[in-house]
C-alpha cells in the first residue's frame, strides 16, 4: 500500500502494542491538539505501508522490536485532522523505554481499566473493540 496523505501531509501510523495483558502508551513532549498520552506513532514515509510505519515508529520511539498483526482501521483524527492508521502489534524482542527523548518524556503499560485515565475522550472504536478482546479486564 502506498503512502496516504490528507492535504499533502503524510498519514500517521499508530502501533497498538499489546504485551502481557497491557497496551503500550507514550506521552508526547509537544502535544498535538489536546493529545498527550498516545500510542507510539509517526508519519508514514514514502513507499511504506501503515503496518511498516507502525513497526518502525515503535522501534524508534521505544526501542521495542514488534511485529504487525493486522491493520485495525483508519480515520481522519477528530482533533488533529490527520489521516490515522491503527495497527495491532505484538512484542518480538526488547524492553520498552523512552528512546526518542526529543518527542517523548514517558511511557506506560496500561490495563484496559486504566485506558480512560490516559485517554479520557475515548479511543477509536475499532481500537477499543480490539483491546476489549485482547486485554485482561
Amino acid at each position: 500500500m502506498a503512502q496516504q496523505t490528507t492535504e499533502e501531509r503524510p498519514g500517521i501510523a499508530a502501533a497498538i502494542v499489546v504485551h502481557e495483558g497491557r497496551v503500550l502508551m507514550v506521552r508526547r513532549r509537544v502535544s498535538e491538539g489536546q493529545l498527550s498520552w498516545q500510542f507510539p506513532a509517526g508519519e508514514i514515509e514514502a513507499g511504506e505501508s501503515p503496518e511498516e510505519a507502525a513497526v518502525r515508529e515503535s522501534a524508534e520511539e521505544t526501542g521495542l522490536d514488534v511485529t504487525a498483526i493486522k491493520l485495525l482501521g483508519e480515520r481522519v483524527h477528530p482533533k488533529t485532522g490527520r489521516l490515522m492508521s491503527y495497527t495491532a502489534c505484538e512484542v518480538v524482542n526488547g524492553t520498552a523505554d523512552v528512546v526518542d527523548t526529543d518527542e517523548l518524556d514517558a511511557l506506560a503499560w496500561v490495563t484496559l481499566a486504566q485506558i480512560p485515565e490516559y485517554v479520557p475522550y475515548g479511543l477509536f472504536e475499532p481500537v477499543q473493540a480490539y483491546l476489549d478482546v485482547v486485554l485482561d479486564a
